[in-house]
């Protein structure tokens, strides 16, 4: 028989993970004297320590182990072959996951190096959900066009007695920058009551499982910085865009250098395969 140190010892497992998996009843101690409550081992139960630290090691829990374990109704062969290829996959998307976070720490360090702030590279991949808008579409001699066109709307929803929204957007349609003939959309969030019209539409705006988002404190005319900034960051990234923009007036009004204004700027993206 062994004390509980010397079993220590000998399997380099400390006293307190043995203390542990015998509460769990992994590995229970072969005696426990009854007046002093030390607990003995032998060596014949090192091999089921092995194979518990083994399973550790691929990244099963304490009570799935505990499963694996069960001597009485034990998994069989088939089993823990699907149980290890259902761990494959899981351990798999986690390397996708930790290489892409390396290589969005990479990216930061690449903006940092070229005098960039942390506040023009604070891109964040969120889901976005549906909301219901009423919205105008046409054809924009300008961004800053955009702005008549959310007031149109407001002036709408206060005619129906409904609410004042609390979304506000701006949806551009176009593939890159345009400097004329700008296919945008001015949208604003709206209950289901609210009647459209030949003018103004009323329906659901999909939401995205992925969004790359990035958030502009400043001017409405420097958004265009930010927006290089985002595409840099998707495309460096390893995502590609998959529709149209929107910006989500946060803070904003009518003047195009108010300082004060707060926008984020959101892409659709998936991610391209490697």
């Amino acid at each position: 028989m062994l004390k509980i140190g010397d079993f220590s010892t000998l399997s380099q497992v400390s006293v307190k993970a043995l203390r542990h998996y015998d509460r769990l009843g992994l590995l229970q101690p072969a005696q426990v004297d009854s007046d002093t409550g030390y607990r003995f081992y032998t060596a014949n139960q090192l091999p089921r320590l092995n194979r518990i630290l083994a399973f550790k090691n691929l990244g099963f829990p304490l009570d799935t182990i505990a499963q694996l374990l069960d001597e009485d109704g034990g998994v069989s062969i088939e089993t823990l072959r699907g149980m290890l290829r259902l761990k494959q996959v899981e351990l798999e998307q986690t390397l996708r996951d930790e290489r892409a976070r390396l290589t969005r720490v990479a990216t930061y360090i690449h903006h940092l190096e070229q005098g960039n702030t942390m506040t023009n590279i604070d891109v964040v991949i969120k889901g976005v959900a549906p909301i219901r808008v009423a919205s105008i579409r046409e054809a924009l001699p300008n961004y800053h066009a955009i702005g008549p066109l959310i007031g149109e709307i407001e002036g709408a929803i206060a005619q129906q007695s409904l609410p004042c929204s609390t979304a506000y957007l701006g949806i551009w349609h176009d593939e890159g920058y345009k400097e004329e003939e700008i296919d945008g959309e001015a949208a604003l969030g709206v209950s289901e009551g609210f009647v459209g019209s030949d003018r103004i539409r009323a329906y659901e705006l999909p939401g995205w499982d992925n969004c790359a988002c990035l958030v502009h404190a400043g001017a409405y005319n420097t958004l265009k910085d930010a927006y290089t900034n985002l595409v840099s960051w998707i495309e460096a990234n390893g995502y590609r865009i998959v529709g149209p923009s929107r910006d989500v007036y946060l803070v904003g009004g009518p003047d195009d250098d108010d300082t004060t204004y707060v926008t984020e700027i959101q892409f659709p993206v998936e991610v391209i395969s490697p």
